[in-house]
């Protein structure tokens, strides 16, 4: 069993965006109700942690943009974008939101954790380093990727971004280096427009943005074939000294944003494989964290699968999520049709010989 912190803050249910807005408390009310279920909170460790401060928010972001966002503190409600707004305590929870990945990652460092769970909002990977945008106000992701760098001197780290929709901002963030690897599987053409095929990085970078550009309607065992055959490869080859996820459940079969059709042993297969190449290539050193998603069964189940993987124990509450060895044999053997895996297949080898 490993040491598995979970990263919870009552705070993440402060941040308000309005109205029948999708990114909703309720998104982490379902998982953390759940959470304090019959004996599940035993498997885990709920470090406390500070939020991060501006100074560390500008590592990723410029001043006016940090500015920008903190001014919303105490007020009403402010429209940053058209789909991004805040609350009185929305600029907290999202210092609060970074604050829990760069102390899971100190932890998971210095041996305290093995892996973590962030369990946050707002989310992250759309906002970018002059604006927040896509319902994310800091990169939480690209923020502890930074942190990382200058504080732990790391030199390569692997982002995965499954999330249903194109992390925009993670990959500006880190475009031209190759001290960040970050792969991305979404739905496209779809929001926010970024993420082609073709979008690979410049100068150092070249080779270090890779894109699954899919069409919709992939599901277990495309992502399965997605994590096999491109994702793992390519992290052997990298050998990065953490591996960061940016988890979003809006790929689930059934999501109201989205047409994928991924189900929770899909997310413990996936978890499970990168777990597995973290042990090879890092020591374990594996943070995920929380992004999309907007069905609320959908997002405690597939929490919980994941869940289920970091700390290495089936979790008996109840809900469909632990992967049985059947599914877990047809998931290593997949060979569905993805002709979208394939154009990028093309692309990557272009950059990583050998995969």
């Amino acid at each position: 069993m490993r040491k598995t912190g979970v990263y919870r803050n009552e705070l993440f249910l402060e941040h308000q965006p309005g109205f029948s807005h999708p990114e909703s408390p309720e998104r982490l009310r379902v998982i953390y109700e759940a959470l304090d279920k019959g004996d599940i909170a035993e498997h885990f460790l709920f470090p406390g942690f500070d939020p991060v401060s501006q100074e560390v928010l500008r590592l990723n972001h410029s001043a006016a943009m940090v500015e920008q966002v903190a001014a919303t503190h105490g007020q009403g409600h402010t429209y940053l974008d058209p789909d991004t707004q805040t609350s009185a305590r929305s600029y907290e929870a999202a210092c609060f939101a970074a604050g829990a990945l760069v102390d899971g990652l100190v932890r998971i460092e210095q041996g305290e954790l093995d892996n973590a769970f962030c369990l946050v909002r707002p989310p992250g990977h759309h906002a970018e380093q002059d604006g927040s945008m896509g319902f994310c106000l800091f990169n939480n992701v690209a923020v502890a990727a930074r942190w990382a760098i200058q504080e732990l001197g790391m030199q390569r780290i692997l982002i995965f971004d499954w999330d249903l929709h194109h992390g925009n901002g993670t990959q500006k963030s880190f475009y031209d280096t190759d001290k960040v690897l970050y792969i991305s599987s979404h739905l496209y053409p779809y929001y926010p427009g970024t993420g082609a095929v073709i979008e690979v990085g410049n100068s150092a970078g070249a080779g270090y943005s890779l894109n699954i550009p899919l069409p919709g309607g992939q599901g277990d065992m495309e992502y399965a074939r997605i994590v096999n055959e491109l994702v793992v490869p390519v992290t052997r080859a990298y050998q990065p000294e953490l591996i960061l996820i940016s988890c979003g459940f809006d790929i689930h079969d059934g999501d109201p944003l989205g047409s994928m059709q991924v189900t929770p042993a899909g997310y413990s297969w996936m978890t499970r494989q990168m777990l597995a190449v973290a042990d090879e290539v890092c020591n374990g050193k594996m943070l995920v964290t929380l992004e999309g998603g907007y069905n609320l069964t959908a997002m405690r189940d597939g929490c919980f699968a994941v869940l289920a993987e970091l700390c290495g124990k089936k979790l008996d509450c109840g809900y469909p999520f632990n992967l049985s060895k059947e599914k877990a044999d047809r998931f290593a053997a997949s060979s569905v049709a993805c002709p979208a895996l394939d154009q990028s297949l093309q692309i990557v080898r272009g950059y990583w010989p050998g995969i």
